[in-house]
């Protein structure tokens, strides 16, 4: 008999037997020899049996169970942890066993040489320095709360004492559920301290966790339906309100504080003590915009010396100068949120306050303007909302004031596109220029960052005419966050700047325009996937090298440009590759009123996209209705269309302003394209409801989910290939 509680790659069997039973399937089974039975129920990479066996059975997948001559019994009860890989020089630069360790991608010089770093060395150090600045600031009511450094690091210290006294095991993960707050940090850097990893979880996610933390009433409901499959959770604190009813094991956060206050610093100390920078201590799940979900391992170094680079690269000022202020809003769950709001503000000494729950339905703007925050992120979506709201509030405004608007944006735009300021540009500045800013609570603002997602040119244009350049910045979750940043002095429109220094960028395989796949090297790259050998190993190759997924080129003077995505590449049936975001965006460029469009054609004989229009969201459940937008209604207005809502009039195609403006719109795209397949034709549909993130289109950063919207709306999408319309049919209005 072979019994393997735990699960391992690799089961080599040399004797044979006489029954073959996985209780969780295999994608692939290959009977060479005859066996009794192959019972699967999971999913396993594969199970060969070249020989019977007496019994195999697979509570969780295995990477691969190899039969040759049969034995009495394997049993494999999780998924299996895989050995680090050893490149060259046999130094282990990657795993994804949870508590491996790692190889750090150290150099002689410069940043790459920069000392290792705990986050409990780093976050000491900054309290050291900075003990009485406010590190954290939020709203109860009206009135303001704040916790100091030292204040912060002591309540990080309490936290990680109750996981202990809680059960938090080492390696384990601390679940966070629930909008950004000071209770989410402190959870988040207490788990680390208490040698476990911090796991901010998406609402579609579940996690191992130990212990789960959640916002309020609503998310606790979310985890008691399944806490019968948390076969590792002990414990579920709610860090919001009083709750409902009393439950064995659900506490209040101010009962799970109370818990870590009386506890010894003996244990604790004995964990930060034993922490190494090359140890995992936080786990960031990638959204699955183009599969499951991976639990992407980021070590101690990872983080610190990724904030360390990034305030270093950016030109952040240390808190003993002036102190930094960001404002926190954008999902923890996501690793850019996380470096900006913890680890960079951290390294620096800066201030971070929390903006309300209801941010992204509208309270953002009201919270900058209060902060007047100092450097600031925001995603695509989040930039391309403020613009639909200064064109709505420009549109109203009396005639004079649009001819000084339009002047002054000009005068802006050549001014940041060439570099030189003319004379005017200072009397710009004082008419228009100042007044955005300070009416988008961005008058102190020296940075305004976008990433997470693609952004239009049309949206970088139209804040850099407002004298508001966005600087691009791209990374993955793989790299810590940040790979590239766009600066001040090193700046290109639709460029996403130079890498930090101590990273290194090369374009694998490039084609005869220099356009390959992006691959990054540094120490900011991960450790791994967490109990995924495969999936590893085929983000990082032999070398160590992460390969991104994203296409790109550099131009001569070595800033990056992100022309595509491998996996969104559309291929025709006539072998055309096509891109698809440039022809999107072009689309939306072109046709104001058009919120979302996704170019479809893989496989097929002709392009077709699916393209929704701007409709407001329900501000309570943030689910899209029928309503358009402002914006949406002055653009039909100015089209000589009296539309208001989405359905039956720009939907149904029945509105001819609408069906023309689109159709119109679409031929300049469509001359973006490559050649089109002998067919050629590209039509497509104006779906009756907006993308979102409720709705599942979108994910967390707002990042278009194209294998999901493909699934959801398959009926469109064939029906529209099965039946190429007319110029004429109306509902189909991008027919051509």
């Amino acid at each position: 008999m072979v019994l393997l509680s735990e699960p391992a790659s690799l089961v080599l069997l040399s004797e044979p037997a006489s029954l073959v039973l996985p209780r969780e399937p295999a994608s692939l089974v290959l009977l060479s020899e005859p066996a009794s039975l192959v019972l699967l129920s999971e999913p396993a990479s594969l199970v060969l049996l070249r020989e019977p066996a007496s019994l195999v059975l697979l509570r969780e997948p295995a990477s691969l169970v190899l039969l040759r001559e049969p034995a009495s019994l394997v049993l494999l009860s999780e998924p299996a942890p895989c050995p680090p890989q050893r490149p060259r020089g046999g130094s282990a630069l990657w795993t994804c066993q949870r508590d491996g360790e790692v190889t750090l991608r150290t150099g002689e010089s410069g940043m790459a040489a920069e000392t290792p770093l705990t986050v409990n060395q780093m976050f000491a150090a900054s309290v050291e320095r900075f003990p009485d600045l406010m590190a954290l600031s939020w709203k109860e009511g009206e009135q303001r709360q704040s916790l100091t450094w030292r204040g912060y690091y002591q309540s990080c210290r309490t936290a990680a004492r109750a996981f202990l006294k809680l059960g938090l095991e080492r390696y384990h993960g601390v679940g966070i559920l629930g909008f950004n707050s000071a209770e989410w940090f402190i959870a988040d850097i207490g788990a680390i301290l208490a040698g476990g990893f911090g796991v901010g979880i998406y609402t579609t996610n579940s996690a191992e966790a130990n212990v789960i933390v959640v916002e309020n009433n609503k998310q606790l409901q979310k985890i008691l339906q399944v806490q019968d499959q948390l076969p590792h959770l002990k414990a579920i604190v709610q860090y919001k309100d009083e709750l409902k009813e009393k439950r064995p094991n659900v506490y209040t956060w101010a009962e799970f504080m109370a818990l870590g206050r009386d506890e010894p610093d003996t244990l604790l100390d004995s964990i930060i003590s034993s922490q190494k920078p090359n140890q995992c201590c936080t786990l960031i799940y990638t959204s699955g915009t183009t599969g499951q979900p991976k639990g992407v391992m980021l070590s101690h170094d990872n983080l610190t010396w990724t904030a360390g680079a990034t305030c270093r690269h950016v030109g952040l000022t240390d808190a003993t100068r002036s102190q930094e202020v960001v404002v926190s809003y954008l999902p923890l769950s996501h690793i850019a949120a996380q470096m900006v709001d913890i680890w960079v503000t951290m390294k620096v000494g800066g201030a971070t306050y929390f903006a309300q729950p209801d941010a992204l339905k509208g309270s953002l703007v009201l919270t900058l303007k209060e902060v007047r925050p100092t450097a600031f992120m925001g995603v695509p979506r989040v930039w391309e909302k403020m613009q639909e709201k200064m064109k709505s509030v420009g549109a109203k405004s009396s005639t004079l004031t649009r001819k000084v608007a339009s002047w002054a944006k000009e005068v802006g735009l050549q001014t940041n596109l060439t570099g030189r300021s003319p004379l005017n540009y200072r009397l710009a500045k004082k008419l228009v220029f100042k007044k955005v800013r300070k009416a988008l609570g961005l008058d102190r603002c020296l940075r305004c960052y976008t990433g997470a997602a693609p952004i239009t040119k049309d949206t970088l244009q139209f804040f850099l005419s407002l004298d508001v350049p966005l600087y691009e910045l791209y990374g993955m979750s793989e790299s810590s966050g940040p790979h590239t940043i766009s600066l001040p002095d090193a700046f290109r429109l639709t460029s996403c700047g130079k890498e930090i220094e101590g990273c290194k960028t090369k374009i694998h395989n490039p084609d005869l325009e220099g356009i390959g796949e992006i691959c990054f090297w540094g120490r900011h790259l991960f450790m791994g996937y967490l109990n995924q050998y495969e999936r590893t190993e085929e983000a990082l190759d032999a070398e160590g090298w992460l390969h991104s997924g994203d296409l790109g080129k550099h131009d001569d003077n070595d800033f990056l440009f992100i022309t595509g995505r491998i996996k969104e590449l559309i291929i025709t049936a006539g072998g055309e590759n096509i891109p698809p975001v440039p022809i999107e965006d072009a689309v939306k460029e072109m046709v104001p009123l058009v919120s979302n469009a996704m170019l479809i054609g893989d496989k097929r004989k002709f392009l077709s996209m699916l393209l929704t229009v701007k409709g407001q969201l329900n501000e309570e459940t943030g689910v899209p209705t029928d309503e358009l937008t402002a914006e949406a209604v002055e653009v039909c207005q100015r089209l000589g269309s009296s539309a208001t809502r989405v359905v039956p009039r720009c939907a149904a195609g029945r509105d001819r302003a609408v069906h023309a403006a689109i159709q119109e719109g679409n031929q300049p795209a469509s001359t973006s394209a490559p050649p089109p397949t002998p067919s050629g034709s590209r039509s497509g549909v104006v779906l009756d409801r907006d993308f979102s993130i409720i709705g599942g289109e979108l994910g967390p950063t707002m990042k278009l989910r194209r294998p999901v919207v493909m699934k959801m709306y398959m009926e469109q999408i064939d029906s529209f290939y099965k039946e190429v319309a007319t110029p004429s049919t109306p509902d189909n209005p991008l027919s051509k």
